[in-house]
């Protein structure tokens, strides 16, 4: 009896042994899985789609449903922090920047700095910057070696060239481009193709602009100048105007007084009421 016992207790030993390292390697394999594969959504997933997917899951894996089922339990609370994380925008884009899963990771001061990081990385870009960089790339030696190899993958089709062509304008930089190109071929670095040639023909009947590097800023200027002439004439109208009528008053009823002294306000009033009272009312007009 006591060999059996002997024998017996080694024997299950290793059992557990081995039972435990499963158990380890299914946690481990859930934790190797993305929230997303959990989830059992694309990483491209809407909020509507995770959302959805999210409730079938839970339907199944409720509690109540299962009563007895541990697995089914610890899948549940799992299925809660993965909803926790994916359903928040916010940590939802520091877990795809991070593939961090951990909420305490998540939140506080680290996260506010790595917010602060990103907003200093990625500034917010406006109309001015759009601008400067056109300004700058445009006649650049970046803008001479896309153009070559957007040349190459288009095949000489200027159509196709002009609508993946980054701050380009057909009306501005054809002929521009077309001497480009042509410098690049006479060179032997690019080919002619038919589509090329037919597409430079058409070009070369056309009158190319004076300055299409310079053309937009022109417009913008003049169009600015334009606006301050047109509200600088307006306000010489109305001062003329204004003056017109002072000068009939002063004449009128200024007598000696229009070059010895201006007329004051009261007496700038008495005058407009005088003339107003000798203008024909509307029913003698009639009569």
């Amino acid at each position: 009896m006591g060999r059996k016992k002997r024998s017996r207790a080694p024997s299950e030993d290793p059992e557990e042994e081995e039972e435990n390292p499963q158990n380890e390697n299914r946690a481990q394999a859930s934790e190797e899985k993305s929230l997303y594969e959990l989830l059992g959504v694309e990483k491209t997933a809407t909020q509507q789609e995770i959302k959805k997917a999210y409730y079938k899951l839970a339907l199944q894996l409720h509690p109540d449903k299962n009563p007895d089922d541990e697995e089914a339990k610890e899948k549940f609370q799992q299925l809660q922090k993965v909803i926790s994380i994916l359903g928040d925008e916010a940590k939802r884009a520091l877990y795809d920047q991070t593939g961090c899963a951990d909420d305490a990771d998540l939140a506080g001061e680290v996260v506010q700095n790595l917010h602060e990081y990103f907003r200093a990385v990625y500034k917010k870009v406006t109309e001015e910057d759009i601008e400067d960089f056109a300004a700058n790339y445009r006649g650049s030696d970046s803008e001479k070696n896309d153009l070559i190899d957007l040349y190459k993958k288009c095949k000489g089709n200027m159509s196709r060239l002009f609508c993946s062509m980054i701050c380009s304008d057909s009306k501005l930089d054809s002929h521009r481009f077309m001497a480009m190109i042509d410098d690049e071929i006479a060179a032997g670095n690019l080919k002619e193709t038919k589509a090329y040639k037919k597409w430079s023909k058409q070009i070369s009947e056309i009158k190319p602009p004076t300055d299409p590097l310079r053309s937009r800023g022109k417009a913008k200027k003049k169009q600015s100048e334009d606006l301050y002439a047109m509200i600088s004439q307006r306000r010489q109208q109305r001062k003329d105007k204004f003056d017109s009528m002072f000068s009939s008053l002063m004449n009128m009823y200024g007598g000696g007084q229009q070059n010895s002294s201006e007329l004051t306000e009261e007496e700038f009033e008495a005058a407009r009421k005088r003339l107003e009272s000798q203008k024909p009312s509307k029913k003698s007009r009639k009569n």
